[in-house]
């Protein structure tokens, strides 16, 4: 079974975390939990509040969550706070390091980029976010044209909804096709009823 650790943090967007979160939760769910579990780690475990105020309670901290095997990063208007606190981005370097992939859904490219892990590699994010980005990481080679970017240990999507696509092509990758047709089918996402 894979863990799947997916960072929370104050001004989140809702469905880049909740995205990826539904996709690996169901797949976890309908494999009878032997695939993927999913937990929340926050810089702390407290309650965060993401954009437009859901509140989110962190499962553990990042100084005391478990070994995971896959990291995912959101965006959000709270990046922009996130890419500068060291602490944070030591912690996203040494778990990249350790993990079997890194994934950033929107503004969470900026992450990434600004410790360093994205130097030579293909990154998207959400449009609006395309000059942060070439700032953050000016040795990214920037993807405008792909939905997300598939470099093997670390990949980005576009904005908000994308962080969905992604999560399904990974579960593809990572799983195979049956089971990530099984988890569409299940969530009625996309074009499902071609997959039954």
């Amino acid at each position: 079974m894979r863990t799947v650790g997916i960072y929370v943090f104050d001004d989140m967007e809702v469905l880049d975390f909740a995205g990826p979160f539904e996709v690996f939760a169901v797949t976890g769910e309908l494999s009878g939990w032997t695939l993927f579990k999913v937990l929340t780690i926050g810089e702390t475990a407290r309650v965060v509040r993401a954009v437009n105020g859901l509140r989110v309670l962190a499962d553990c901290g990042i100084a005391d969550h478990p070994p995971v095997d896959v990291l995912v990063v959101p965006g959000g208007a709270g990046s922009k706070a996130e890419m500068h606190k060291e602490n944070v981005l030591a912690w996203v370097r040494d778990v990249t390091a350790r993990c079997e992939l890194t994934f950033s859904v929107c503004s969470g490219a900026c992450i990434l980029g600004a410790a360093g892990l994205l130097d030579g590699l293909e990154a998207t994010t959400h449009h609006e976010v395309l000059p942060r980005l070439r700032e953050v990481a000016p040795r990214a080679i920037i993807r405008e044209d792909l939905r997300f970017t598939d470099n093997g240990r670390i990949c980005t999507s576009e904005g908000i909804s994308a962080g969905i696509d992604l999560s399904l092509y990974l579960v593809e990758r990572l799983c195979g096709k049956t089971v990530a047709d099984r988890t569409r089918v299940y969530m009625e996402y996309g074009d499902w009823r071609e997959r039954r």
